[in-house]
């Protein structure tokens, strides 16, 4: 693996409340080469989003540090950009000037404006978003608007792109469009991505390793390499794969027992005195 991009050192989070504090994170340790594609996946509390705004500066850790290219992050900067699931996009901006907006807060001298003016442009091409650079974001699709989002959040050329469900919210083959966007993004801007989603396919589909993150507190259970073709050789047939299909499923039982649920189905067992199914005569006999 590259050298360390981002490293993430014994990192915690502790959150006060009316009975204590809640340790959302403990000892977090893990490391992000640059040009790689992490997804973090977890049972829901195990503190994906809380990790993605620690790496992001939106938090300060209670303890540990975030580090990139060696240096504390003590705070938001253009080195980082996040996109979220609600796309954040400004209503009473264009597109094009949504996409434009965080680099001509800079762009302040004649000589910044035309780079980002081409940046801009660029961008909008590699979204597909030319056609609809005039638009408003009221009249777009829930996938176009995380496009718009996902270009603004490249505008700025930050060293690491950080998104938390980007694609929660939007229907099955929109999401299948966006992944293969976002591959095609990721080979073209060659950007480190650290990757939030509930989705175990999706993070399989999209990045180079997958971090299980365990709750109570939050956690690195596993991490698993996918260990699949570069961005643009994959397809989506890859899905359907054996080895796609068993990582998946060996992702997902790992979940399923650092949540805890196993053990919640069999006290409800229990109390309710209903066994789980016997396998049938043919499944015994195969």
């Amino acid at each position: 693996m590259n050298e360390a991009k981002l490293a993430i050192r014994d990192l915690g989070k502790r959150f006060p409340t009316r009975h204590g504090e809640f340790t959302a994170l403990a000892d977090v340790c893990f490391d992000v080469a640059a040009g790689e594609f992490v997804a973090l996946v977890g049972a829901s509390g195990c503190g994906k989003s809380t990790l993605l705004r620690l790496i992001g500066g939106l938090e300060s850790p209670s303890s540990g540090q975030v580090l990139l290219d060696d240096s504390p992050v003590r705070g938001p900067g253009r080195d980082r950009a996040m996109v979220f699931q609600d796309y954040s996009l400004y209503p009473w901006l264009t597109v094009a000037q949504n996409v434009a907006f965080s680099r001509g807060l800079r762009a302040n001298r004649s000589r910044d404006r035309a780079p980002s003016a081409e940046r801009s442009r660029l961008l909008l091409e590699l979204m597909g978003l030319e056609r609809v650079a005039d638009a408003y974001p009221h009249t777009l699709s829930g996938g176009m608007r995380q496009r718009v989002a996902i270009a603004r959040a490249l505008q700025n050329e930050p060293d690491v792109l950080l998104m938390d469900e980007p694609f929660g919210a939007l229907d099955a083959q929109t999401r299948e469009v966006m992944h293969e966007l976002i591959l095609h993004v990721l080979a073209s801007e060659r950007r480190t991505i650290v990757f939030v989603t509930h989705d175990v396919e999706e993070a399989v589909y999209l990045a180079d390793r997958i971090i299980v993150l365990a709750p109570g507190p939050g956690r690195v259970d596993s991490i698993w390499p996918t260990d699949l073709p570069p961005a643009l050789a994959r397809s989506l047939e890859l899905k359907q794969s054996a080895a796609f299909l068993r990582l998946a499923g060996r992702i997902r039982a790992r979940i399923r027992e650092t949540s805890g649920l196993q053990s919640d189905l069999a006290a409800l067992r229990r109390l309710t005195g209903i066994k789980p199914p016997e396998p049938d005569s043919a499944s015994r006999t195969s």
